[in-house]
C-alpha cells in the first residue's frame, strides 16, 4: 500500500497562513522569501498580516496558496522526511495541481510562483464581473448534474466545473445559466445548490482567453520528469513526462476539474493513505465522501 500527496485549491487560504509554519522551519521560510523576491513585493506579509479583502483576490490567492503549500512540503522534507516515505502519487484540486507537480519535480517553485500569479490574473480578467456564476449542487447524480446544464445552457454556457464527490458537483458559466441549470437541479432532485461567492466561473469555457494567454507562458516554462506521477485534473490519469504535465496545465484552465475520478484512481493503485499538504482540511473532507478506504492526515506546519 501506498501513500499520495494532496495539494489544496483556492479557497483554503486565510489571513495568518504559513507564519507559524515559518517560525519554525528555516526550510519553510526559505520558501516565503523566494516567493517575495520573485513577485517583487512581500506576499509573505500578505499571508501573515492581511487584509483579507486583498488575500482573497484570486491573483493574490493563487500564489499565497502554492507559497504555503510548497513551504509545507519543503518543511516536511527537512524536519520529517519519515513522513513523506512511500510516497507513489502527487495530485492538487486544481491550482494545487501546480503545487503536486513542483513536490514532483516537474516544475521550479520560482517559475511555478510567477504562472500562478499570471494565472490567477488572467482568470479575473476573462469574464466581467457579475457575468458569470458558479454554485455548488449538492444531493444529485453527477450524471444528472450535466443532464440540468445541457437543458438550462439555452445558448449560454453552463457545465460542471468541478466533480468534488459523489454528494456535491459545482458548476460553472454564465450567471443566468447557472440559476437556471441550479432550479433544474433542485427540481431533479437536488437538495440544495448553493451559490459561491467566487470571482469568476472557473473550470469552464467562459475560461478560453485565460487558457489562450496562459498557454504561451507555460510553453516557455521548463520542465522536467515527475519524480513520481501526478494524477492530473483534466485526465485524471497518472503522468510524469513533463511536457504532458505541462500541456494538463493550460487545459484544465477551462475544463472541469475530475476529483472523484481522481481519488478513485489513486485507491485502484494501492493508495491508503494521504498527506493534505498546505492550508485547510478541503481534500480530507472530500476524499472521505469518495474513498472511505483512503486515510487524510493534514499538514499546514
Amino acid at each position: 500500500m501506498s501513500l499520495a500527496l494532496l495539494f489544496p485549491g483556492q479557497g483554503s487560504q486565510s489571513v495568518g497562513m504559513g507564519r507559524a509554519l515559518c517560525e519554525l522551519s528555516p526550510a519553510a521560510r526559505l520558501v516565503f522569501d523566494e516567493a517575495d523576491d520573485v513577485l517583487g513585493f512581500s506576499l509573505t506579509k500578505l499571508c501573515f498580516e492581511g487584509p483579507e479583502e486583498t488575500l482573497r483576490l484570486t491573483a493574490n490567492t493563487q500564489p499565497a496558496i502554492l507559497t504555503h503549500s510548497v513551504a509545507a512540503y519543503e518543511d516536511l522534507r527537512a524536519r520529517f522526511p519519515e513522513r513523506l516515505e512511500g510516497a507513489a502519487f502527487a495530485a492538487g484540486h486544481s491550482l494545487g495541481e501546480y503545487s503536486a507537480d513542483v513536490a514532483a519535480g516537474v516544475l521550479r517553485f520560482s517559475e511555478a510562483v510567477l504562472l500562478v500569479r499570471e494565472r490567477g490574473k488572467f482568470m479575473q480578467d476573462a469574464v466581467p464581473a457579475g457575468v458569470g456564476a458558479m454554485a455548488a449542487i449538492v444531493g444529485l447524480a453527477a450524471d444528472s448534474v450535466e443532464a440540468a446544464c445541457a437543458e438550462a445552457a439555452q445558448g449560454e454556457i453552463v457545465a460542471p466545473a468541478n466533480y468534488n464527490s459523489p454528494e456535491q458537483t459545482v458548476i460553472a458559466g454564465h450567471a443566468a445559466a447557472v440559476e437556471r441549470a441550479s432550479q433544474a437541479c433542485l427540481s431533479r432532485g437536488a437538495k440544495r445548490a448553493i451559490p459561491l461567492a467566487v470571482s469568476a466561473p472557473f473550470h469552464c469555457a467562459l475560461m478560453s482567453p485565460a487558457r489562450d494567454r496562459m498557454r504561451p507562458l507555460l510553453e516557455r516554462a521548463a520542465v522536467e520528469p515527475a519524480r513520481i506521477p501526478v494524477v492530473t485534473n483534466v485526465d485524471a490519469r497518472p503522468e510524469q513526462d513533463g511536457a504532458a504535465l505541462r500541456a494538463a496545465l493550460v487545459r484544465q484552465i477551462d475544463s472541469p476539474v475530475r476529483w472523484v475520478e481522481t481519488v478513485r484512481l489513486l485507491a485502484r493503485e494501492g493508495v491508503d493513505r494521504a498527506l493534505e499538504i498546505g492550508p485547510g482540511n478541503v481534500l480530507a473532507g472530500l476524499v472521505k465522501r469518495i474513498e472511505k478506504g483512503i486515510r487524510v492526515e493534514g499538514y499546514a506546519g
